[in-house]
């Protein structure tokens, strides 16, 4: 089998690493790749944006699988396009189509979807450029905090949490009337607070059964403390320490196989991985959001504890031979923390020179590029040190030596991943 991932993430490298060491670096390609990937897979020169380019590729090098790593391709249509096409109709495109995409893509589509499905979630309605004033009204019927949601994809920035009324009412003037996240908030859902915990589970799924893979905990919030702005993930923590058996029943049966059945019943043609953003409230699971594929900083825990092939599960969600189960998963914990350029998630500087003092297959690379021999930043989340270990606290103390290893101008990280968790651990 020949595979071709779409993206240059750390999520990406952590894919193409698992997939290499089951069906051989030659048959891994990652396009563009960062890097770090061409340690475990063959990078190829083009934007995964480029479909006519992906479409060359695939005939050119023969690929039979093409995953597509991040939410950008997935809603531009990248299964579309190429099912369309007779010369690549049959190369397997493990993701949902545009419409289905929408899942993520759409915050209004999933909580439509949701209240049909009877999936537990937080009250919400809908506004737009025209309805200004209806959006006002309904924050002031509402109790702090405020959380307004820009419908369409924001790179994982477009939620807000104020607790002023007055500041909610300019932000979704800003929103809606001056486009502050563009296209992507000219709908703004606002939706009730839900006071709990966030985690994230997920599944693999051939539009009929799927297999759970494990869960992870994330931190978003660029300061310790969960302070400061949002960013697309500073580390996370899998397995979940709160997440107990009785949690995990009632996720299943509340959450995981209503979405998978509700996909089915709602015609929608999907097949890949389905991302579950989960609050939990007096033991009880809400979904905060769905995405269509993996999450990111999650993947660099969840896939190295996948204790099973990923590309055998992908094979078998292409012959329909999935079985609605529980996949085998390393006991162990794993963490990963980011090391980010200074200034992220705002302003940053690029090109920076980055000196890895200890090589490690456990630094999974994000913004970083070769340029001759140089290693160089190249984004504002720069490389994830995942570590295992029999405690969290050993797991971390493992990352924490991993990013520490790691040196360029103006490195940042989090000193308390996993420090809100230590509660839960007897």
């Amino acid at each position: 089998m020949r595979i071709l991932i779409l993206g240059s993430g750390a999520r990406e490298h952590a894919i193409a690493l698992k997939l290499s060491k089951e069906i051989g670096k030659e048959n891994v390609f990652v396009a563009p790749g960062n890097g770090g990937t061409h340690n475990c897979s063959i990078n190829v020169d083009f934007t995964f944006m480029d479909f006519d380019k992906v479409k060359a590729f695939c005939i050119q090098e023969q690929i039979d699988v093409v995953i597509p790593g991040s939410e950008e391709a997935i809603d531009a249509g990248i299964r579309d396009f190429m099912e369309a096409d007779s010369e690549v109709k049959d190369v397997f495109v493990f993701s949902p189509d545009k419409y289905a995409g929408q899942l993520e893509s759409s915050k209004a589509f999933a909580k439509e979807f949701m209240g049909k499905e009877g999936i537990p979630t937080a009250a919400y309605q809908s506004f737009t450029t025209e309805t200004v004033a209806q959006g006002h009204l309904f924050l002031a019927s509402l109790k702090p905090p405020y959380v307004l949601k820009a419908d369409g994809l924001a790179a994982g920035k477009g939620v807000l949490i104020l607790n002023d009324l007055q500041e909610a009412k300019e932000e979704l003037s800003s929103m809606l009337v001056d486009a502050k996240f563009g296209a992507a908030s000219s709908t703004v859902v606002i939706e009730e607070f839900l006071d709990g915990i966030e985690f994230s589970v997920f599944a693999l799924t051939d539009g009929d059964n799927y297999v759970l893979l494990p869960e992870a905990k994330d931190y978003k919030r660029i300061g310790e403390g969960d302070t400061g702005l949002n960013t697309g993930g500073m580390g996370a923590v899998s397995p979940v320490p709160f997440f107990n058996e009785e949690l995990k029943l009632k996720t299943i049966r509340d959450v995981v196989e209503p979405t998978i059945k509700g996909l089915k019943k709602q015609k929608l043609n999907y097949r890949g991985f389905v991302f579950f953003g989960l609050i939990v409230v007096n033991n009880d699971p809400f979904v905060i959001e769905y995405n269509v594929r993996m999450g990111d900083p999650e993947t660099e825990v969840v896939i190295p504890r996948l204790a099973e092939s990923l590309s055998q599960l992908i094979v078998d969600a292409k012959n329909g031979q999935l079985t609605n189960r529980i996949a085998a998963a390393n006991p162990a914990f794993a963490t990963t923390v980011f090391a980010v350029s200074g200034g992220y998630p705002e302003d940053y500087a690029k090109d920076k020179v980055i000196t890895i003092n200890e090589a490690s297959e456990t630094l999974f690379h994000a913004g970083t590029k070769m340029v001759g021999d140089a290693l160089l930043t190249s984004g504002g989340r720069v490389l994830a040190a995942t570590c295992y270990g029999a405690t969290m606290r050993e797991a971390l103390n493992a990352s924490y030596k991993g990013v520490e290893s790691v040196t360029f101008e103006g490195k940042y990280y989090r000193k308390d991943i996993g420090n809100d968790l230590e509660k839960f651990i007897k």
